[in-house]
């Protein structure tokens, strides 16, 4: 093919802020690097975009929207390059709602309009993720609602905390204020006219209380009513401090007395970290109590009692209101095991699921299933044994975590040389420090596919043939099989949304972001991915989807474990196709990650088609398009490359075989060494970056031919440029079509000549 030249790739567009603002290439000189004369023949490739043998097809670019809507370099960069565009962040929901639900379009609308002014489609990304949402918001709307009638009985708690101080403990008021004292003493120094004093302790008490505070000698030797102020104690410690100047009444004192009988209640009093100046010299010797027996500086009088030094503890007991929890009984067919206090070891109770008659071998499959809550937070490890209590290796299926609500456990993995001949799996549920209960439903394990489990839903109380527990030290037994249970709950101001509740809420919230942006594009965004990245890459046959169980869900917000998983993506699909404004038809795709993955053969990929085909059972739902991501890297080590390609090849073939619109959605590409360490832009060779270019073209080369013409709906580039060491994706690595000067790479020619069937 003849190349026509253009100077665009040849320039260093850094330096173009003065051209002119148009869609033509720019056309100015700039110097050329003298190490860049091995991309000389670069200048003589067209834009990209002219290279397409299929016209119909799309060639993307991802983009910051804001910087796109300025016109100015990239958007020139994108429009002569590019025949569609796509917003990396600004088009997510995030970017959008803000913490009390409103939703800002603005951005939006700009990116849109500067769009259409290019003549640039737009592909929408996206309606719908568990990633990059408003967590706050969403969270916020489906939380308890507050019973504005609700009166909570309180009761007194003691609890104990932890800290070393002194302790003075008052009785009932009796005759004066005076009945029990503590003082600063400070033998050996008096109080001058004039001296400035400065006082710092942190105090607390037990109930409310304040203390006035007087000068005088020795302990009770009392000379004049004010000292350093009036001590307000409260339930919780706090620092009080003073500062002041000693007059002629204070004058020849030298200690400080605090009147803790002010408070007509019995009560105890704390104070710690106690300093005291005079002139700006420490008087307090062991102020931080540090040294049980340092009292040289702190007396006190107990209950009328005799004067005598102050208590100093390691730790205090303290009395706070609290709401009396409501106990509520909940009907369950469930296994019990109760444990007590830790004994000796996490053993001394323990659970079992028991198999007799059947022994695990060296590279069996496993996988268990079962519904796990405990009354306290806590978990438990997992062993393999023969018999109940006849140990043979330290792992099992996993380590449990048991939270106050029921959750799913499941896990899966093969037989270990270890764990060989054994023939039950065991609880190991002392390793929680205190008494507590364990309940297990909905029990299954599979051994080569095949389910161990008779009674794993717990109907038949006398059906525990494959469950033996052993609670607080006891015997082993056959396990408990209850049929119901009871809750301590406190928060009975609450009112709970139920799971139908909760759904509703969210449709509506959902239903409002789909109808807000389909508003905002106004018809002119025509292929969305309805869906982002929902197949979590873990599960049995077929990945689950993403979910808090499998997932994180302190970062992100799982709106099909609300919705459900089938539910989920239907009602996203069908809002998408009521709102859309636009007369060309409408596409959605489901995109997502790892498609391409050579070590599990593209399971992840036959999950999304698998999901897919679900999504579609119901005769209504229609999936138009598969978007594949291809983050890549070319892998140094021969072996992994060629895994690699091939396993490419087969999503290709697959994503052919659904008759679906098959896009790469976010091509970028970085440089593994044979070592397995992913390289930086600085340290990638030549020959190293025409390996990658060559790469490029196997992937659009295979993409093109695989695909068939009427299914390849586009390739959109995820990096222009070169990744900055500060970007957030891929730092630092060489990932672009363009160097972060903007110079052609030798990417570039693959990329045209794929393009163009070469």
């Amino acid at each position: 093919m003849k190349y026509t030249k253009h100077l665009f790739g040849a320039l260093l567009l850094a330096f173009a802020a003065t051209s002119c603002v148009d869609n033509d290439p720019l056309a100015f000189d700039v110097q050329q690097p003298a190490n860049l004369g091995s991309l000389e023949y670069l200048k003589d490739y067209e834009p990209l975009k002219t290279y397409k043998a299929n016209p119909d097809m799309k060639l993307g670019a991802a983009i910051d929207a804001k910087d796109y809507s300025s016109q100015k370099l990239t958007y020139r960069l994108v429009n002569s390059n590019f025949d569609e565009v796509t917003a990396g962040n600004a088009m997510k929901y995030s970017s959008v709602v803000d913490n009390n639900g409103k939703m800002d379009f603005g951005t939006v609308k700009s990116f849109v309009t500067a769009a259409k002014d290019a003549g640039t489609t737009i592909y929408g990304h996206t309606l719908a993720w568990h990633s990059q949402q408003n967590n706050k918001y969403l969270n916020g709307i489906i939380a308890d609602r507050i019973d504005e009638n609700y009166v909570p009985e309180l009761i007194p708690v003691t609890k104990v905390g932890e800290r070393t101080c002194i302790l003075v403990q008052s009785g009932d008021m009796e005759e004066a204020a005076w009945d029990t004292q503590f003082w600063l003493i400070f033998p050996g120094k008096t109080f001058k006219e004039g001296d400035s004093w400065s006082v710092k302790m942190n105090v607390m008490a037990e109930k409310a209380a304040s203390s006035g505070t007087q000068v005088h000698k020795g302990a009770g030797d009392y000379l004049h009513w004010a000292a350093i102020g009036t001590v307000e104690f409260t339930t919780e410690w706090k620092e009080y401090s003073a500062t002041g100047s000693f007059d002629g009444s204070m004058a020849g004192g030298y200690s400080i007395a605090f009147n803790l009988n002010d408070f007509s209640e019995a009560n105890k009093y704390y104070f710690d970290d106690i300093s005291f100046m005079v002139n700006g010299e420490e008087w307090i010797v062991n102020g931080n109590l540090d040294d049980p027996e340092g009292t040289e500086n702190f007396v006190t009088k107990e209950k009328r009692g005799d004067i005598v030094p102050s208590r100093i503890v390691d730790s205090y007991e303290y009395t706070v209101m609290e709401e009396k929890p409501s106990i509520e009984e909940v009907e369950r067919t469930c296994i019990m095991v109760e444990s007590d206090n830790m004994v000796e070891a996490a053993w001394d109770t323990q659970f079992w699921l028991v198999f007799e008659g059947i022994t695990f071998k060296t590279g069996d499959s496993w996988s268990v299933s079962m519904d796990v809550r405990a009354d306290k937070e806590a978990s438990s490890d997992t062993q393999t044994h023969t018999s109940p209590g006849n140990y043979i290796h330290w792992a099992g299926i996993g380590t449990i975590n048991y939270t106050t609500e029921w959750e799913t456990y499941t896990s899966s993995g093969t037989i270990s040389a270890e764990q060989n001949g054994g023939y039950s799996i065991a609880f190991n549920l002392n390793a929680f420090g205190e008494a507590n209960r364990y309940y297990y439903d909905n029990i299954s394990f599979k051994l080569n596919g095949e389910e161990l489990i008779a009674n794993g839903n717990c109907d038949d109380p006398t059906g525990t043939a494959n469950f033996v527990a052993k609670e607080k030290r006891g015997a082993t037994v056959p396990a408990r099989i209850i049929d119901k249970y009871t809750v301590e709950k406190v928060g009975g101001g609450v009112i709970p949304l139920t799971p139908e509740e909760k759904a509703d809420t969210l449709k509506w919230a959902m239903e409002n972001w789909i109808k807000g942006m389909m508003e905002a594009t106004e018809g002119y965004v025509t292929t969305w991915d309805a869906v982002n990245e929902p197949i979590s890459g873990q599960g049995g046959q077929y990945y689950d989807l993403w979910s808090a169980d499998n997932g994180d869900p302190a970062n992100n917000f799982y709106w099909q474990d609300y919705l459900g998983d089938e539910e989920y993506v239907r009602f996203v699909v069908a809002k998408a196709r009521e709102y859309y404004q636009g007369t060309e038809p409408l596409k959605l795709f489901i995109n997502d990650y790892n498609l391409e993955s050579w070590w599990d053969g593209n399971k992840k990929l036959k999950s999304l088609i698998h999901w897919i085909e679900t999504w579609e059972a119901d005769g209504v739902t229609k999936i138009d398009g598969i978007g594949t991501q291809m983050h890549v890297s070319f892998h140094g080590n021969a072996e992994t490359q060629a895994a690699q390609e091939a396993a490419i090849i087969n999503m290709f073939e697959l994503m052919a075989e659904t008759g679906k619109l098959v896009k790469i959605s976010e091509l970028d590409m970085g440089y593994t060494d044979a070592s397995g360490t992913s390289l930086k832009t600085n340290q990638v060779t030549e020959d190293q970056q025409k390996q990658m270019a060559e790469f490029y073209k196997f992937i659009i080369s295979n993409y093109l031919s695989i695909i068939p013409e009427a299914q390849q709906y586009g390739i959109t580039q995820w990096c222009l440029t070169d990744a900055p060491t500060s970007s957030g994706w891929r730092g630092g690595e060489p990932v672009g079509i363009w160097t972060e000067g903007y110079q052609r790479k030798h990417i570039y020619a693959s990329f045209a000549e794929a393009l163009a069937g070469e």
